[in-house]
């Protein structure tokens, strides 16, 4: 367990906060490039408890500001996108995609342009890549080189981006998507057959995990010993300071998914689902299949599935008559956001019990606790720093069985795909 002193570093990322600094200096997905129309409406974005404002010129150019006008405070998620950035409705005050004031019409002619160029706002750097606006958000001048993750340079029909905002703290997001002692028994009654039928699942289900640190966080290898000697293993690659590459199973390796969960503030964050085809264009027929019973809207799939007022609709009848977490007709995330949020607003984790299943979230805790020290000792960046170079979109996780005693911290995903 942790002290309320720990939880509290890990848990809050408010600009003065040690965990707030350190992530300020990753790159953080902030919207979906469809969410931004060309000459539309802004859009209204948290980042680390930072309130943002996103928006696409009429002529298709991308800026992120901060969301309030220096002026009178009022948001600019409802000024005018102009030619050229956007303009507050009140008093007519005018910024660009950098965040610089270009027009002051409310003050005097003779005064306006001095005026004009003491005004301060901060427009934030970004990246659009993958079909997902990144921002950053740290006190670099030049922000640090972007991870191109494998989805952010495939083809756009190879990949599908969706997002699911949870009302909890984002550590128990990311420990959510690391956690896979939890797959036989949350997702048990999983209508996709997945889960029920992974007989390699079934007939060992608690794992024992190991761990293999990388310059870019670490990976988990989840190993069930099968009754013939061989082990099933479960590798996920965790990529500092959220990303979880999810294994799947051993019969899929060219569809892929990565889970990102990114705060928002201290009490909500998104979790943000990269899935894709490394080898051909997603078919709609199986991506409908994939996403039966999530909510239609790709910015927020988990859209009214309910919470504490209504228990998030359980069925406890179902749960009489076999149906093992009586959330039924959940898309299979959906089950695990509700366990996240039905844990409160932020966990006080001074007050568990963990076991030896628990290893892989003890050491994601400590791997960030100590990030956050170190960064604001040297200012090293934990899973950045040491992969200066480093070739991201290598990155893949996997499902396999082994032989004996065959090590699965050899295993490439890469070479497992192009041997089948």
């Amino acid at each position: 367990m942790l002290t309320q002193e720990e939880n509290e570093t890990l848990t809050r990322v408010g600009p003065d906060t040690p965990m707030g600094k350190l992530l300020r200096e990753y790159w953080h997905p902030a919207c979906r490039s469809e969410a931004l129309v060309a000459g539309g409406a802004p859009l209204r974005i948290e980042l680390l408890c930072e309130k943002l404002v996103a928006f696409r010129s009429p002529d298709g150019s991308v800026g992120v500001l901060e969301e309030f006008c220096p002026h009178r405070r009022v948001s600019l998620a409802i000024g005018r996108n102009e030619p050229g950035g956007l303009r507050c409705i009140y008093h007519g005050w005018k910024f660009d995609h950098r965040g610089t004031a270009i027009e002051v019409p409310s003050e005097p002619p003779e005064s306006a342009e001095a005026f004009r160029a003491k005004v301060r706002m901060k427009g934030y750097p970004y990246i659009e890549s993958g079909g997902v606006v990144w921002v950053y958000l740290g006190k670099e001048q030049t922000p640090p080189a972007f991870p191109y993750f494998e989805f952010t340079v495939l083809p756009p029909e190879q990949v599908d981006v969706r997002i699911g905002v949870v009302n909890c703290n984002w550590v128990q997001g990311v420990e959510g998507t690391l956690d896979s002692a939890h797959l036989p028994y949350l997702h048990r009654s999983q209508d996709n057959g997945q889960i029920a039928n992974d007989k390699l699942l079934a007939d060992t289900p608690a794992p024992v995990f190991e761990i293999s640190d990388t310059p870019y966080g670490f990976r988990e290898g989840a190993v069930r010993r099968m009754k013939d000697g061989r082990r099933y293993v479960k590798i996920r690659e965790i990529v500092a300071p959220y990303y979880s590459y999810v294994p799947g199973f051993p019969e899929n390796l060219a569809n892929r998914m990565v889970v990102a969960s990114v705060p928002f503030n201290d009490t909500c964050h998104a979790q943000w689902h990269f899935y894709y085809n490394v080898q051909q264009p997603l078919e709609p027929e199986a991506l409908q299949r994939r996403w039966l019973h999530s909510g239609p809207d790709k910015n927020d799939f988990y859209a009214d599935h309910g919470g504490f007022h209504d228990l998030w609709k359980q069925d406890r009848r179902a749960m009489i008559e076999g149906h093992f977490s009586g959330l039924v007709g959940r898309y299979i995330s959906v089950e695990d956001f509700i366990v996240q949020e039905a844990m409160g607003p932020i966990l006080d984790r001074s007050k568990e019990y963990l076991g030896r299943s628990d290893t892989i979230i003890i050491y994601m805790r400590r791997k960030l606790l100590n990030a956050a020290k170190e960064h604001l000792r040297d200012g090293s960046v934990w899973g950045r720093s040491e992969a200066e170079g480093f070739d991201f979109s290598s990155i893949r996780s996997c499902a396999v069985v082994l032989p004996g005693e065959a090590r699965w911290q050899d295993v490439d995903a890469r070479e497992l795909l192009t041997a089948a």
